[in-house]
């Protein structure tokens, strides 16, 4: 009598899909134009917790681009799972903190656009030093803006909007202009509670110029 036939092996089960982006070292640069079509806009959510601005906005400009950032696991593998469910695109999520991420990971003069919704405010002060806002991310800031791009930022705390607003119209590498008109579907979840509360939500934004050109 024959052996039995033996049964085929398993085949490995596939990854779940994921639109996470997974550095091949915590200080190596991301392949952006792997990543990303170099021919169309990049911007980036910079905190983008649950995603509520980032899918809606995502949703509103096909055409763009976006890396949502945040350094909460439970927080971003929740929205991975999101993003994937709801078959959005033009989205990926990076989980690492904000700062870390724009110095090492993020390369020069590529991103259009930064959105800085509602960032802590440490209102404490012996704990504003721990704020994200300062001379050492303004200049990753513009280091990582294209010629003409834009910071947008907004927060409830008037103390902490005051100092951004101030320190970004104080950086001759940027200009003051219009903030982006946002429809109630593209508020932030902190921010449906403070508008919702009657709260006043300070806005700015500001453009990236060009480099100076030295003086002959």
């Amino acid at each position: 009598m024959g052996a039995a036939p033996t049964a085929p092996p398993h085949p490995a089960s596939a990854a779940p899909p994921s639109v996470l982006v997974r550095p091949a070292a915590v200080d190596a640069p991301l392949p952006f134009d792997t990543l990303f079509d170099p021919a169309r806009p990049v911007e980036v959510d910079v905190g983008c917790g649950k995603g509520r601005f980032l899918l809606a906005r995502a949703a509103a400009c096909p055409e763009t681009q976006f890396l949502g950032i945040d350094r909460m696991l439970a927080r971003i593998r929740k929205l991975d799972r999101r993003v994937v469910r709801l078959g959005v695109g033009n989205v990926k999520l990076l989980r690492l903190e904000a700062f870390y991420s724009l110095r090492h990971l993020l390369p020069p003069h590529r991103v259009r656009t930064f959105y800085i919704y509602f960032p802590d405010p440490w209102p404490k002060r012996r704990h504003h030093k721990r704020r994200l806002f300062g001379p050492e991310f303004l200049d990753v800031l513009w280091s990582r803006l294209a010629a003409g791009g834009t910071v947008q930022a907004a927060t409830d705390h008037l103390d902490y909007f005051a100092a951004i607003r101030r320190q970004l119209a104080a950086d001759r590498r940027f200009r003051e202009v219009p903030p982006l008109p946002r429809p109630p579907e593209e508020w932030t979840d902190f921010e449906i509670i403070f508008r919702g509360k009657g709260l006043p939500v300070g806005e700015c934004a500001f453009e990236a110029l060009p480099p100076e050109t030295p003086a002959s």
